[in-house]
């Protein structure tokens, strides 16, 4: 097994790239600089706009760090579920007094300009959501000494991954806030993903490749049980949402240990694909009715989801979060970063886990 992964940094610790605003400079900054591996999120972000962030995070810290992109989406066939979805959500557009978006633009997230400026300004790690890049784009990071990493949901998608190159996979389990990364958005499989556990060992069993664990990891005893099961490092996302680094909205802080917020669920509502939040209003009223239609619905919807958080209302907005969300701790990254350590220390050295001394 390579060890290139876990020499990127002394703690087994990725902070999950969370695209919307909450992977902040600031936030991978603290975690790089604490001994984790702090990660930028470019979805949604122009590629300028990414670069800026870069060159920012840059400035805070020298250690290493990741850039997480989003892959291009298949051609979404079923344009008259999208118009019916639309005109479902009319009531929302008059109650924001917010024209709802244009469901058509931007649907590659400029993947390729992102990779042009990743290619000609190399950054440490370079992560994909969504899909498998070909073996020419791996290959392209690979020259000029950026590690890959392809987020998976299955061990066939782990194999997918092994066979285009990849330097290793995050394998995320359905236990995960936000979007699920998988390959092909299938509808009639929604609600079916693996445990992460499960998940690890069946990934650990199929390809050779480095796994990052990703799935409602939120203490470090869960950590050195998911390394336990095969990971060699895990990745947390719910977890670094409430620090004050974190770029999240402070109503979607506040809405993880809200007692009002007694679950999650995986929901289409807010961006046409599987994703995994708080369960409010919008999501109960919509999530029945929204299209497997991304980023179509994900464009639609942006514009209320704005005016929801502008108004104060956690009622109308993403609230993503993954199902250890009541256990969030509100630490500042690095301090969190200690905490999660020690724990993972304790943890690994009872369970004999490597990484313990």
């Amino acid at each position: 097994m390579s060890t290139a992964l876990t020499d990127l940094c002394p703690v087994p610790i990725v902070q999950a790239p969370m695209a919307g605003g909450a992977s902040c400079p600031a936030l991978a900054a603290a975690v790089s600089e604490a001994g984790g591996l702090g990660f930028l999120a470019a979805g949604y972000k122009t590629a300028d706009g990414m670069y800026q962030e870069i060159k920012q995070l840059r400035g805070l810290t020298g250690q290493p760090f990741g850039v997480n992109l989003f892959m291009p989406q298949p051609e979404y066939g079923d344009r008259a579920a999208v118009t019916v979805y639309a005109s479902q959500l009319a009531g929302e557009s008059a109650w924001y007094e917010t024209p709802l978006g244009d469901p058509d633009v931007d649907l590659d997230d400029g993947f390729d300009a992102k990779l042009a400026v990743l290619v000609d300004d190399p950054v440490p790690v370079v992560s994909f959501t969504f899909g498998c890049p070909g073996r020419d784009v791996l290959d392209a990071l690979a020259r000029v000494g950026t590690y890959s990493i392809v987020t998976v949901t299955t061990a066939e998608e782990a194999q997918a991954a092994q066979w285009a190159g990849a330097d290793a996979v995050c394998a995320q389990g359905i236990e995960a806030g936000g979007h699920q990364g998988t390959h092909r958005d299938n509808p009639e499989t929604d609600g079916a993903g693996i445990g992460l556990l499960s998940l690890i060992a069946q990934v650990r069993e199929t390809v050779q490749l480095p796994i990052v664990a990703a799935g409602g990891l939120m203490r470090g005893g869960q950590i050195a049980a998911a390394l336990a099961a095969g990971a060699d490092m895990a990745q947390l996302g719910t977890a670094f949402l409430v620090c004050p680094e974190s770029g999240a909205n402070v109503l979607h802080k506040q809405a993880l240990t809200n007692p009002l917020f007694v679950r999650t669920e995986l929901t289409r509502a807010f961006s046409g694909r599987p994703a995994r939040g708080l369960v409010n209003r919008f999501l109960r009223e919509h999530g029945p009715y929204a299209p497997a239609a991304y980023p179509q619905v994900h464009h639609l919807t942006s514009g209320l989801r704005k005016a929801a958080a502008k108004a104060g209302d956690a009622q109308g907005m993403a609230l993503w979060a993954g199902q250890g969300h009541r256990m969030a701790r509100e630490l500042p990254a690095g301090q969190l970063i200690e905490v999660l350590d020690a724990e993972f220390r304790s943890a690994a050295a009872a369970l004999g886990v490597r990484g313990a001394a």
